[in-house]
């Protein structure tokens, strides 16, 4: 996060130098106020690249044995620009050294999900679930291995969690 803020201020730096720029080319005809809104559109095209970016960033990082299941983007009020182009700001991702055969049936599976979100740090949840493929019933395991049978979820055929674990 530092580093995020100290780029931020370079960026708002750099945009304030090509103001004064522009104000040396024009020999000061170009108004005052040009240098901080520049300034200022500097800092904020950097913070909505990163924003953008995270999900590739993120994705990069993973490794080979890890496949993206699910992804969520929304639009936010205090993000005006993510109502024309929502952004990915949460991520579901299967460890696929984690898939085993569950000890309930041949066509349960065991597996770890890690549920990564887009914040300031970031954060990072991760649980053990079981899926039966037969009934595509999917169900979070608690701390101590049992299934949470109060949340049971049934998946669709085209859920590409179920394709990666079943198929």
């Amino acid at each position: 996060m530092f580093w995020n803020f100290v780029a931020t201020i370079i960026c708002g730096l750099g945009a304030a130098g090509i103001a004064m720029g522009i104000r040396a080319l024009t020999r000061k005809r170009a108004p005052r106020w040009i240098i901080p809104v520049f300034a200022g559109i500097g800092m904020m095209a950097f913070q909505i690249y990163m924003e953008y970016s995270w999900y590739g960033q993120m994705t990069e990082r993973l490794p080979e044995s890890s496949v993206v299941v699910s992804t969520e983007a929304a639009a936010e009020f205090w993000r005006p620009w993510s109502f024309f182009v929502p952004q990915i700001n949460r991520v579901t991702v299967l460890d696929r050294d984690s898939l085993r055969n569950a000890p309930s049936g041949a066509d349960t599976f065991q597996f770890r999900l890690y549920h990564f979100r887009q914040t300031y740090g970031g954060r990072v949840s991760h649980g053990g679930w079981l899926l039966n493929c037969p009934s595509r019933e999917l169900v979070a395991l608690t701390d101590d291995g049992q299934p949470d049978t109060a949340q049971v979820r049934r998946l669709t055929t085209d859920d590409r969690l179920y394709q990666e674990v079943c198929d």
